[in-house]
């Protein structure tokens, strides 16, 4: 999904049950697949949206002592004046836009496309009126939950305020859980409802 490094592999997708009238596109995290989050997708899908969780591809981390690993750019450090792969997250950037384009021409207008992703994927360029989930649990030893605050307190100076929810989850390590996929499932409902 990344430039020159594309991965020949098909995005993990969850199809709607009839006729796709919204899109979900869901960015896995790193060292991951699409394959998980498009299985728990599956268990609180909606009939008339199409799941997306697109893969990427294997390259070094510096993080991780140079492993290569599923990654969509490089990550240098977890703290904020860590140095950012700017033109990988611009790579990013544009295959996500492509992702959104490829579904607009599948007949899905882009209001009716949800972005998402775990971990690994800032994402610039929003407009004002976007409504913005936000979870994080209260346990994640690798994104603390400080930083987690901070973009949410950083994300409501980007967009309208009210627009902004952000969630924390008891216990929760670096991963999900049962009543964060539920709270997804309803923020979706709400952005996304059946049409006619």
């Amino acid at each position: 999904m990344c430039g020159n490094n594309m991965s020949p592999q098909l995005p993990a997708t969850v199809p709607a049950v009839g006729k796709a009238t919204a899109a979900v596109i869901f960015l896995h995290g790193l060292g991951d697949t699409g394959h998980g989050w498009a299985e728990a997708f599956a268990g609180i899908r909606s009939s008339h949206i199409k799941y997306t969780c697109p893969h990427v591809p294997i390259m070094p981390v510096t993080l991780n002592m140079n492993m290569a690993m599923p990654s969509c750019f490089d990550i240098t450090g977890l703290s904020p004046d860590s140095q950012e792969d700017e033109s990988g997250i611009k790579e990013k950037a544009e295959n996500v836009k492509a992702l959104i384009e490829q579904e607009v021409k599948n007949g899905i207008p882009s209001n009716r496309i949800v972005l998402g992703g775990f971990s690994q994927g800032p994402i610039s360029g929003i407009n004002r009126d976007i409504s913005i989930l936000q979870c994080h649990g209260d346990c994640d030893p690798l994104v603390l939950l400080m930083f987690a605050s901070l973009t949410a307190g950083k994300l409501k100076t980007l967009v309208n305020p009210a627009n902004v929810t952000f969630k924390t989850y008891e216990g929760m390590k670096h991963s999900s859980c049962q009543q964060e996929m539920m709270d997804i499932k309803q923020f979706i409902g709400k952005l996304l409802p059946p049409v006619d």
